[in-house]
This record gives structure tokens, C-alpha cells and sequence, in this order.
């Protein structure tokens, strides 16, 4: 996380600043923050954190490499390819508008309660801020720049390589960057509403056990995760938006 974020930080530790004042860590609801940390290992439960976590970074992170591969390589093809885009077009509309829950029942159902099947939900979940923004930064594309590549007789393999990806990158990282918290978040929900492991179903297991100090705990490592990750793909698309500037330059 970048120093820049820490003022954006300051209302945050005021109320938890608040909250410490006026809350009681015998709360049935709202336990103090200082009784956050310890209810994370009381009853011998502290062996399951770093487990769990391991386990949501790897869902979040498979899933979200998985996502960019078929986005970037089908927004490909759809924004050069009309045709295509009209061929799986209402197929795609469709399977987008499902909301990622609805999906984790039937994929409990064919795949089961394990990782393969956390993986197949977070790609449905993440793969269309990436695949749309693909599609639309190749159709944006000025038309010359295909021509281009094709008076120079490039093989669609360079073409691929050499222009398209360079030329798109820019979008590219921008959807990574909006499905970026989607993936993990639907990764907590799917760990949440299945209890396979991970921080989510440690979230859900805390809140069956009547564990309020524990459950909020848990809400501040999923924010971590989501901070140090959100860090990390800005900077990607800062790098990616330097080197295009050092490029013109």
C-alpha cells in the first residue's frame, strides 16, 4: 500500500478510535476493537488463520489470472471480429447478467465443495469487466493500424503480439483493475456461502458460533488483503501508463 493512500486512511482510525471509547468487548453486536485480535486465537483457533488466508489469496489470485486469459484472448476476438461478436453476443449477455450466487449451487453441484469449483465461480464473476473493456479498446483501435501490420504482411500471431496487446494494454489493465475486487469478494462469498476454506468460511463460522469480536477481526484481514492487492494493480497500471507516456515521448 502506497503512502498516498494513508491520509485516505484517517476516518477509518477515528471511529475505530470511537468505537475502542464507547464500545465493550462484551458486546453481543459491536465488541471493542481491542477485542478483535484475541478473539482471533481463543479455543486454539489461531492455526486456522494463515491457512485460510493462503487459501483465499490462491482462489482470488488463480481466479483472477484465469479471468484475464479468456477475457483478453475473447476481446480479442470479438472487437476484430464483428461476426464473432454477434455470434456470442446474447450468450454473453446472459451469463453476465447472472448474479455470481446464483451460480455457486449449481456449481457445488457438478464440480462439488472444493477449490476447482471456487475457481469456476470467481472467473464467471470476473471475467466480463475485462473481456468488455478488451473488446472495446480493439474496436476503438484507428483502423490504419491494422492496415499497417497487414502491408507489412505480420502474421496474425505477431499482429496479436506486436500491436493489438501493446496497443490495448491501457484497457486491458483497466478491467483487471474493476474485476480486481470482484474476484475477491465473490471469492469471501463463495467460501461464506459453502464453507470450503478459506477467510470466508471463517467468517461464517464465527457468525454461526455467536464469535462477534472474531467475525470483525476477520472483516479487517479480508481488508487488508483487499488493500495490499488494490496497491498492487494500481501500480501495474501506473507502470503500463509511464512506459506509454515515456513511449509518445
Amino acid at each position: 500500500m502506497s503512502t498516498r493512500s494513508l491520509p485516505g486512511l484517517l476516518p477509518l482510525i477515528a471511529l475505530l478510535g470511537l468505537w475502542q471509547l464507547l464500545g465493550s468487548p462484551d458486546s453481543p453486536f459491536f465488541p471493542a476493537p481491542s477485542s478483535w485480535w484475541p478473539a482471533l486465537f481463543t479455543r486454539g483457533q489461531g492455526a486456522k488463520i494463515v491457512p485460510a488466508v493462503l487459501d483465499t489469496i490462491r482462489t482470488f489470485g488463480l481466479g483472477l489470472f484465469i479471468a484475464t486469459i479468456l477475457g483478453v484472448t475473447l476481446g480479442i476476438l470479438i472487437g476484430v471480429s464483428r461476426q464473432v461478436g454477434r455470434a456470442v453476443g446474447p450468450t454473453f449477455e446472459f451469463a453476465r447478467a447472472l448474479p455470481p450466487a446464483a451460480i455457486v449451487p449449481v456449481a457445488t453441484l457438478l464440480l462439488g465443495f472444493d477449490e476447482p469449483m471456487k475457481v469456476v465461480v470467481v472467473v464467471l464473476a470476473a471475467l466480463w469487466p475485462i473481456l468488455l473493456n478488451t473488446s472495446s479498446g480493439v474496436q476503438e483501435l484507428p483502423p490504419t493500424l491494422l492496415d499497417t501490420a497487414r502491408s507489412l504482411r505480420l502474421s496474425r500471431t505477431r499482429t496479436v503480439f506486436r500491436v493489438l496487446l501493446p496497443s490495448v494494454m491501457p484497457a486491458i489493465v483497466l478491467g483487471i483493475r474493476v474485476a480486481t475486487p470482484i474476484a475477491l469478494v465473490i471469492t469471501l462469498l463463495v467460501e461464506y456461502l459453502t464453507a470450503v476454506n478459506g477467510v470466508g468460511a471463517l467468517v461464517g463460522e464465527a457468525q454461526r458460533t455467536f464469535q462477534p469480536a472474531r467475525v470483525y477481526a476477520l472483516i479487517v484481514i479480508a481488508g487488508l488483503i483487499s488493500l495490499i492487492v488494490n496497491s498492487l494493480v494500481r501500480s501495474v497500471e501506473d507502470g503500463v501508463s509511464r512506459r506509454r507516456v515515456g513511449d509518445r515521448l
